[in-house]
C-alpha cells in the first residue's frame, strides 16, 4: 500500500506528517510527502520520499523589508496554490491508494480535486479544534475581512466564512476541475475539510472541541527525536543552571526581539538558548550567558530548560508540554492565541497580552512561568501528554483503505 501526504508551509506543517509517514511505515505502507522544496533535508534525515511542489516555504527576505500583500496578490497567490496541486500531484500520486493533507484550505482543496479524480480516499486532518466548523463555537474570522458585527450568531459566522472561501478559491478551484471533467465545488469548507476530519492534537493540550462533524482526535502527530544535541550546546547546558529558551520558529519576529527577550530572561536571572529561527535572531551582545541555535533536538532540549518562551505552535507548544517545560507564549497568529489560552487554563504556564513584548511586559510573564507551582503542574500535564498519534492516524488509513478495496461480497 502507498499513501501520498501533503502539505504547504513551514518546519510545523511538515514534522506531524514525518511522524505519519514513519507510522505508515512501521505498518508495512509506504508512504511519500509532497511539500515545499526546503524540507528535503529534513525528509532526507528520516528516509521519507518527497515530492516538491510549490515555492520554498521560508520567504528569501525579512518581512520588514516587504511590503503587505494585497487582495489581489492573495487572490493571484491562492489561485496559484491551487493550480500547483492540479500540475503536481497527479504525478505525485501516482500508485498511491489514498491521500492525507493538512495545512491551508487552497491547497487542500486541489489535493482533494486530484484524490476524487484518481478515485482514490482523501483524509484531512486540522492540527488545532477551533479550524473544525461547529454550530457550537464560532470560526476564527478570515484572513484579510474585517470583523462581523457584534451579536452576530455563530451559524451566520461559518456561514460568512463559508462565503469568504468561495470568494477566494471558488473560481480558480471549479476552472481547474473543469479542465479535468470534474463537476465544480460549491462548499469550499466542507470539500476541503470534509464531513470525517481528523484532529491531530493531545486531547489534555487541545481537546475536540462539540462539532456535529463526524470527527476523530487521534492524538498529536510526534516523531520520537533521537538526535544528540550539539557539543557546545551541551557544554553551555552542563556549565550552568537550566537556561530559559527563547524561539519563534517561522515567525518573522520584530528587529528587536532578540535584545528585549534577552533582557527579560537576565532580569530573572537566568541565561538564554536564543533559536535563530526564520527571523535570523541574534544575541545582542557577547556575554557568554546567551547561547545562538539553529535547528536542534527539541524534545531533548526542552527536558533541560527553566522554560521554554516561543510563539504558540501547535507544535511547539506540543513538545514543550510533553517536556513538562513551563512556556510562555507571545501568539502572533492563526491558532497560536488558542494556544496561549490553553497553556494558562493548564497552568502550565503563561500568556504574553499582545503579539510585542517590552522587557518588562516579557519579565512579568516570565516570573508566572519559573515559580514552582507552575513548574510541578507542567511536570504533571505532561504526564497526560499523548504523542502517539500518527501511529492511530496511521491505522485509519491502512482499516480506510483496506474498507475501500475490499469485495463488496466480502
Amino acid at each position: 500500500m502507498r499513501v501520498l501526504l501533503s502539505t504547504s508551509g513551514s518546519r510545523g506543517d511538515v514534522e506531524p506528517l514525518l511522524a505519519l509517514a514513519v507510522g505508515l511505515r512501521d505498518l508495512g505502507a509506504e508512504a511519500r510527502v509532497s511539500a515545499p522544496p526546503d524540507c528535503a533535508d529534513r525528509l532526507a534525515e528520516v528516509g521519507v520520499p518527497h515530492v516538491p511542489v510549490g515555492p520554498p516555504a521560508r520567504p528569501p527576505v525579512r518581512a520588514a523589508d516587504r511590503k503587505p500583500p494585497t487582495p489581489e496578490d492573495m487572490l493571484r497567490f491562492n489561485a496559484e496554490v491551487i493550480a500547483t496541486q492540479f500540475d503536481r500531484l497527479p504525478a505525485a500520486a501516482e500508485g498511491c491508494d489514498a491521500v492525507v493533507a493538512t495545512g491551508v484550505l487552497a491547497a487542500a482543496v486541489g489535493v482533494r480535486s486530484v484524490a476524487e479524480k484518481l478515485g482514490i480516499p482523501y483524509f484531512y486532518a486540522f492540527h488545532c479544534p477551533i479550524y473544525l466548523p461547529s454550530p457550537h463555537y464560532p470560526p476564527p474570522p478570515p484572513l484579510g475581512e474585517p470583523p462581523a458585527p457584534e451579536g452576530t450568531d455563530i451559524a451566520a459566522l461559518w456561514h460568512r466564512n463559508g462565503q469568504s472561501a468561495f470568494r477566494r478559491f471558488g473560481t480558480p478551484l471549479n476552472e481547474q476541475r473543469a479542465a479535468i471533467g470534474l463537476p465544480p465545488v460549491t462548499d469550499i469548507y466542507g470539500f476541503g475539510y470534509t464531513d470525517h476530519p481528523w484532529l491531530s492534537a493531545d486531547p489534555t493540550l487541545a481537546p475536540l472541541l462539540p462539532t456535529d462533524l463526524d470527527a476523530v482526535q487521534t492524538g498529536a502527530w510526534v516523531l520520537p527525536d533521537d538526535r544528540p544535541l550539539p557539543a557546545d550546546l551541551a557544554a553551555f547546558l552542563a556549565a550552568g543552571p537550566p537556561p530559559v529558551y527563547v524561539g519563534f520558529g517561522s515567525m518573522r519576529a520584530h528587529a528587536d526581539a532578540a535584545r528585549v527577550a534577552v533582557d527579560a530572561v537576565r532580569a530573572r536571572g537566568h541565561r538564554v538558548v536564543l533559536s535563530r529561527g526564520w527571523a535570523d535572531l541574534a544575541p545582542p551582545d557577547g556575554q557568554d550567558d546567551c547561547f545562538a541555535v539553529g535547528e536542534v533536538n527539541h524534545q531533548l532540549l526542552f527536558g533541560r530548560v527553566a522554560a521554554v518562551v516561543h510563539h504558540g505552535g501547535a507544535g511547539t507548544t506540543t513538545t514543550a508540554a510533553k517536556a513538562g517545560a513551563p512556556q510562555v507564549l507571545v501568539p502572533q497568529i492563526a491558532d497560536q492565541p488558542y494556544f496561549a489560552a490553553r497553556v494558562v487554563e493548564l497552568g502550565i504556564g503563561a500568556a504574553h497580552d499582545g503579539p510585542t513584548p517590552t522587557p518588562d511586559s516579557l519579565e512579568a510573564a516570565l516570573t508566572t512561568a519559573l515559580t514552582p507551582e507552575t513548574r510541578a503542574r507542567a511536570a504533571a500535564v505532561a504526564d497526560a501528554v499523548r504523542v502517539d498519534g500518527a501511529r492511530v492516524a496511521a491505522a485509519l488509513v491502512l482499516a480506510a483503505v483496506d474498507r475501500e478495496q475490499r469485495p463488496a461480497s466480502a
